[in-house]
């Protein structure tokens, strides 16, 4: 298996991850009172930031890093742009996530946010960095 069809698996997976999350978590906290709500968002989160998904979410952005530092070494082909705009997509979600999911995490945690300004926002990004990891996903897998 080569760098780029790991970062795609990487992707994919964490992309799925977000995808359940806003099929699943997001509408079942949606119907709940905003405390409760709130209370649940702050503990999923607290439990998200563990071994498992650390590795995944930051081992697949080190992987597309290293999709970058191969390509800069190999010679130019078409393989080698699709899987580079993929390992861009997934990078571009990964940096959705570290400068807005992230941050609301922590102002809601801060009680420094109510549920209505948090879910909308977070939920818009969670939706572009699923997408983003979908499409790095594929392309990364394909390149």
């Amino acid at each position: 298996m080569t760098l780029g069809e790991m970062a795609g698996v990487g992707s994919a997976i964490v992309g799925g991850f977000y995808v359940a999350f806003s099929l699943t978590v997001m509408p079942a906290l949606r119907r709940r009172p905003d405390r409760e709500a709130e209370a649940a968002m702050v503990s999923i989160n607290q439990q998200a930031v563990r071994l498992p998904f650390m590795v995944l979410f930051f081992g697949t952005a080190l992987l597309c890093v290293g999709t970058f530092v191969q390509h800069l070494v190999s010679p130019p082909t078409e393989d080698l742009f699709t899987s580079t705009l993929g390992a861009a997509c997934y990078l571009a979600g990964w940096l959705a996530t570290m400068a807005i999911n992230v941050p609301l995490n922590g102002r809601l945690a801060r009680s420094d946010i109510g549920w209505a300004g948090f879910e909308q926002s977070w939920s818009r990004a969670n939706l572009a960095r699923a997408i983003l990891s979908a499409v790095g996903a594929v392309l990364l897998i394909l390149g």
